[in-house]
């Protein structure tokens, strides 16, 4: 197993601990299994199973129990000296203060508990106890017909809590717990019957599922028949947002900064993308004039090259037969190490996950390294033929590659591999946003960068087909980021958002409304992408300055991607030491 320039140089320096690390150690140990007490559905997440029977309450029993709980671990942090601790352990320290104040605000400040009632859904838990093999599946339906009996009563505590919800959350809840309900009927079927568990235990868990069914369909109903005439507006506003903004992605740039990057940056692409669409002109618009307006061009040249898609059925195939393509092309290059003992498994996405994202990674966690990690694919299934068609142009030959690379290798998944493997448990559990969205959009330029050319193992330079939907995809980031901030801080309207997108950005009009509908149940996570994609390429640059031919590219993937999924200001204080 290949060790990380970090676990390598702990295992080093283990001896030589100074007496404050060693007492900041053993406190971590013991602050992370206290939060797990706190936070039952996320130590279940991360692969801690001690707590998978519980389901939090939501209600101000709760909340108080975890203002009680973040306020007292402050007060503990205060007798470490961050001057006394080493620097790994100084990127830990400040991680937990910064997620326990995060708590604190979210439930005084941002109450997103009274207006946010997609906040609400206990499907994805029950369904990862099913799919996840981390125990033996008699334990895990043990532990399902347990959780069961919390489901009523988190429901009620959550009709007790709304309070001036907006519309757009309203129907995120409606829509993501009524696909959620297949997990206590169809997903069930095939565990129950594998299982060896009594007939009693399986009808308790039969009747249990009743309950929670009950349950969330009196939830959907209530929130359908619902009077809420002046709901609360959808846009978080500025005050909001950068508070938002700081506690989740701990950057080195300001969200203003962020928005002069991106404009800035989505100009810059503009310049490359339309010097591309000259060249090609002849060669697939042989005969057409060139119209002089700079985005016309580049719109119909991506436009042209969109047409090359796979058919609807063939959409997670297509997915499932680039992965070894994309693994091959790494190691030839020598680009990074890419464990071949993890398992990533292609799926569709499940029903409770639909309606934000139409790709996704879930990892195991650090504490179930050697669980499946899933890649969720969108499915197309009941779409309209120009629905369909228009999102596959979006998701074209071009662009399904970078897709995977995104998502997959050496993006995401092969982040989160090395995330859990970091010697530092904190920096795992308490992943910054923008570190691991903004590598998996590092990966894409830097995949391109050394050549590749989707499945033509013979180029030795990526074609400007290529280039160009990179561009393309590579605007998606960029004006993420300027869609984020301009909606929830500048009022921008929907009219405006969709001339971004579609006419500025090239988008096709699925993915535009998709993303207009997103941007409406989100805040700041669609910023995570271009600001640590941005924050990483300046590291680059930097280290390249600093090191000149003695940078190795290899060698700064291996050992940024060893600092865990720390926020990337910090990552570049070690990386600099």
């Amino acid at each position: 197993m290949l060790l990380t320039p970090l676990l390598s140089l702990m295992t080093t320096l283990s001896a030589k601990t100074s007496p404050a690390d060693r007492r900041f150690d053993t406190w971590k140990e013991a602050f992370v299994l206290r939060m797990w007490e706190v936070y039952p559905a996320w130590a279940s997440a991360v692969g801690y199973h001690k707590y998978d029977s519980v389901l939090v309450i939501p209600d101000a029993a709760s909340r108080k129990r975890e203002l009680e709980f973040c306020r007292a671990n402050l007060d503990s942090l205060k007798k470490f000296r961050l001057a006394a601790l080493s620097p790994a352990n100084k990127t830990d320290h400040r991680l937990i203060e910064n997620q326990l104040q995060s708590a604190i605000w979210g439930i005084e400040e941002l109450r997103a508990y009274e207006w946010d009632p997609s906040g609400y859904n206990v499907s994805g838990g029950f369904a990862e106890m099913l799919a996840n093999d981390h125990a033996p599946l008699d334990e895990r339906l043990r532990n399902f017909s347990k959780r069961l009996k919390y489901v009523p009563a988190y429901y009620e505590a959550a009709k007790q809590n709304i309070k001036n919800p907006t519309k757009e959350h309203m129907d995120l809840a409606i829509t993501q717990n009524k696909g959620g309900l297949s997990v206590f009927a169809e997903d069930l079927v095939e565990p129950l019957k594998k299982s060896a568990l009594s007939e009693w235990e399986k009808e308790q868990i039969r009747l249990g599922c009743e309950a929670a069914t009950k349950a969330m369909n009196d939830y959907v109903r209530w929130l359908m028949t619902l009077k809420n005439e002046t709901p609360r507006s959808f846009r978080l506003g500025k005050a909001l947002y950068d508070k938002k903004f700081g506690y989740e992605l701990q950057s080195g740039y300001t969200p203003e900064v962020m928005y002069r990057k991106a404009m800035a940056h989505k100009q810059e692409l503009h310049n490359k993308m339309y010097v591309i669409t000259r060249d090609l002109w002849p060669r697939y618009m042989a005969g057409k004039t060139m119209p002089a307006d700079t985005l016309v061009a580049i719109r119909q040249m991506i436009d042209k090259l969109s047409e090359e898609h796979v058919a609807p059925e063939e959409f997670q195939a297509a997915i499932e037969k680039q992965l070894p393509i994309l693994v091959d092309f790494i190691k030839r290059k020598d680009l990074l190490y890419i464990d071949p003992s993890k398992p990533l498994v292609v799926r569709r996405e499940p029903a409770y996950m639909a309606g934000v994202a139409g790709a996704s990674i879930n990892s195991p966690g650090p504490y179930d390294k050697e669980g499946n990690t899933y890649y969720n694919v969108g499915s197309l299934d009941g779409w309209d033929k120009a629905k369909a068609e228009s999102y596959l142009r979006e998701y074209n030959k071009y662009i399904l590659q970078i897709l995977n690379i995104h998502e997959a290798i050496p993006g995401h998944y092969t982040q989160l591999v090395y995330a859990n493997r970091s010697p530092s448990i904190i920096k795992a559990i308490l992943g910054n946003n923008a570190m691991i969205e903004g590598w998996a959009v590092y990966t894409e330029l830097m995949m391109l960068e050394n050549g590749y050319n989707g499945d033509d193992t013979t180029a030795t330079t990526a074609a400007p087909e290529m280039w160009l939907m990179y561009y393309k995809w590579n605007l998606r980031s960029t004006c993420n980021t300027i869609l984020d901030l301009g909606v929830h801080t500048m009022n921008m309207s929907q009219e405006e958002a969709i001339h971004l997108l579609m006419d500025e950005a090239f988008q096709q009009d699925a993915e535009a409304y998709g993303k207009w509908r997103r941007v409406q149940v989100t805040q700041v996570q669609l910023c995570c992408y271009f600001t640590g994609f941005t924050e990483i390429c300046d590291l680059r640059a930097e280290l390249k300055r600093k090191k000149g031919t003695a940078f190795g590219l290899k060698k700064f993937h291996e050992s940024f991607l060893g600092y865990g999924s720390a926020p990337v200001k910090y990552i570049r204080e070690l990386m600099l030491r």
